[in-house]
């Protein structure tokens, strides 16, 4: 992409406090973007061919939103970790094999997108994040899902597609999950916690294609209470 054209875009950035550019083949993350560090809100470089975020990321002092889909990443520099402002973090279809272990200092997330990596765990910094919303682990590498998830604060946990056939009991104390999806794992009904159906805030639980039929879940004790808080949330709704 030629200079001109990166230019235009940089200077539709300065006015809009949004720089969007998908799908150009970048190899690496525009380092002219540095002179808008403090007034770009959101960034979206997906589907390129990034492989580097460079140390600079942490100058952005007031990005909200950060999308980078689709690219060729394999680490995060620990510097993205001081992104106070930080609201929405997409990094969907990479080859992220952990999280910088300073993750948990971007207090102010909401909303992140792991899913397509190559993640073998839960990364236990989510568990500093206090105000997640959604985290989306789908189409990772999770065998298990170890006892410190008890402590995640979010209210949305997506982990279809993984490799998952152990689950820790205290996935049934986290304080505001009400949503788990644990679709096409290599789960045994016994290894299902029964807590997340008799003692949890789980209204929604999507477990279709592991080593059990569906119906079988419905004879677990704690079906009922689980179909209760199910059904007030649908009213909710509705």
């Amino acid at each position: 992409m030629g200079n001109s054209a990166l230019k235009a875009h940089l200077e539709t950035a300065q006015k809009t406090g949004v720089f969007q550019l998908t799908g150009k083949g970048l190899s690496e993350f525009p380092e002219d973007l540095q002179k808008l560090a403090s007034n770009l809100r959101t960034i979206d470089l997906s589907n390129n061919k990034i492989e580097i975020l460079p140390p600079l990321m942490g100058q952005f002092s007031v990005l909200k939103s950060l999308a980078l889909n689709n690219n060729k990443l394999t680490a995060l520099p620990e510097e993205l970790c001081k992104l106070k402002k930080l609201e929405t973090l997409h990094l969907n279809g990479n080859h992220l094999t952990q999280l910088p272990a300073t993750f948990g200092q971007l207090l102010a997330l909401k909303t992140l997108s792991l899913s397509g990596n190559k993640l073998r765990t839960v990364p236990t910094q989510l568990c500093s994040l206090r105000h997640l919303d959604v985290v989306d682990l789908s189409r990772n590498q999770i065998q298990s899902v170890p006892d410190t998830v008890g402590d995640l604060q979010t209210i949305e946990l997506n982990l279809n597609q993984n490799q998952i056939s152990q689950i820790s009991v205290q996935i049934s104390h986290c304080p505001r999950l009400k949503v788990l999806r644990l679709e096409e794992n290599c789960l045994d009904l016994s290894m299902l916690p029964q807590s997340i159906l008799s003692d949890s805030q789980i209204s929604l639980l999507a477990v279709e294609g592991n080593l059990f039929e569906i119906k079988k879940l419905r004879e677990l004790e704690g079906y009922d209470k689980y179909m209760e808080r199910f059904t007030a949330t649908k009213k909710k709704f509705t």
